[in-house]
C-alpha cells in the first residue's frame, strides 16, 4: 500500500449554528484517485475548501505529513496542493497557452518540454518537488496543444474544463483537487476526461476528485469516500461502495433503496440527487 500524500483526521466546519462537516477523516495515496461523493449539500466542496485554506475547520489536514491546517490557501499552493472550481472561468483575452502562463506566474513564458508537468512525470515536481512549470508539456499531456492558440470563446465546455485542469497541472501540483470538473459533458467528453485523469494517477499524480458523474468517478478511482450531512457514510474501493446499502439509501430513499438492496439494477445510483 502507498504511503498517504494527503490525510484528513476529524476535520470539523460549523457555519453558526450549522455543521457542515463532522469529524471527516479519510486519506490519499500517492499515485490514486480517490472519489468524493454525496447527495447535494452533503460537504463535498466544503471539504475541499477545508483542505485547501478557503475555509476555517478544526481537526487536522496533513500534506506529505505535514500539517497545513492553519496555512493560508497561496501557502498550502505552494506546498504542492492545487485545486479547480466548479466554474470554468477562463481569461477571455488570453489564448490557451497565455490562460496556463498565467496561472504559473510566468506569463509571456514557457521553458522546453521535459517530458511532463514533473519533470518526470505528473507528481514528480511541484513546489514540493523542484523545477519549473513546463505550460507546453501540461498542454501535450492533456492533449491541448492543438488548440493551444485557440481563445477561450472558440472552445467546447469539455475543452475549457480540460484547460481549467490545465492550469492545476502547470504549476507540477503533488495534490489535485478537483471540483466537478465533469459537470456540463456529454458522455463522450466525460469518458475522455476519465481517460486522462487515469492516465495521470498511473503516472504518479495524486488526485482528490469529485463529480456528479457515477460512471465517471466509480469507473477511474481507487477509493470512494461518500459523505452525507456532513459525515462520512462509506470509505471503500468502488465496487464496495456500489454496493453499499447506506449509499443507495443516502441516494435514493428508502423505497427505492430497499429495491436495489433485492438486486433491481434500476434502483442503482446513477447520480445526485436535487
Amino acid at each position: 500500500m502507498a504511503e498517504p500524500l494527503l490525510e484528513v483526521d476529524g476535520v470539523s466546519v460549523r457555519f453558526g449554528g450549522i455543521v457542515a462537516l463532522d469529524h471527516v477523516s479519510f486519506a490519499v495515496e500517492q499515485g490514486s484517485i480517490c472519489g468524493l461523493i454525496g447527495p447535494n449539500g452533503a460537504g463535498k466542496t466544503t471539504l475541499i475548501d477545508a483542505i485547501t485554506g478557503f475555509v476555517r475547520h478544526t481537526g487536522r489536514v496533513e500534506l506529505d505529513g505535514q500539517d497545513v491546517g492553519a496555512l493560508a490557501p497561496f501557502q498550502i499552493a505552494q506546498r504542492g496542493c492545487a485545486r479547480t472550481w466548479q466554474g470554468t472561468d477562463l481569461f477571455d483575452d488570453l489564448d490557451v497557452r497565455e490562460n496556463l502562463a498565467v496561472a504559473t506566474g510566468r506569463a509571456g513564458s514557457t521553458r522546453p518540454p521535459s517530458g511532463g508537468p514533473g519533470g518526470s512525470g505528473p507528481g514528480g515536481g511541484g513546489p514540493g518537488g523542484g523545477g519549473e512549470p513546463d505550460v507546453d508539456a501540461t498542454l501535450r499531456l492533456l492533449g491541448l496543444d492543438p488548440i493551444a492558440e485557440a481563445m477561450p470563446a472558440e472552445l467546447s465546455e469539455g475543452q475549457r474544463k480540460l484547460v481549467g485542469l490545465a492550469r492545476a497541472m502547470a504549476g507540477r501540483p503533488r495534490l489535485l483537487c478537483l471540483d466537478e470538473p465533469g459537470a456540463g459533458l456529454d458522455t463522450r467528453e466525460s469518458e475522455a476526461l476519465g481517460e486522462r485523469l487515469r492516465e495521470l494517477a498511473d503516472q504518479g499524480q495524486s488526485t482528490l476528485l469529485i463529480d456528479h458523474d457515477m460512471g465517471l468517478v466509480l469507473g477511474i478511482c481507487d477509493r470512494v469516500v461518500v459523505l452525507e450531512f456532513g459525515r462520512v457514510i462509506a470509505n471503500d474501493a468502488p465496487d464496495v461502495v456500489r454496493g453499499d446499502g447506506a449509499v443507495i439509501a443516502a441516494y435514493l430513499g428508502g423505497g427505492a433503496a430497499a429495491a436495489a438492496a433485492a438486486g433491481d439494477p434500476a434502483a442503482q445510483p446513477q447520480g445526485e440527487r436535487t
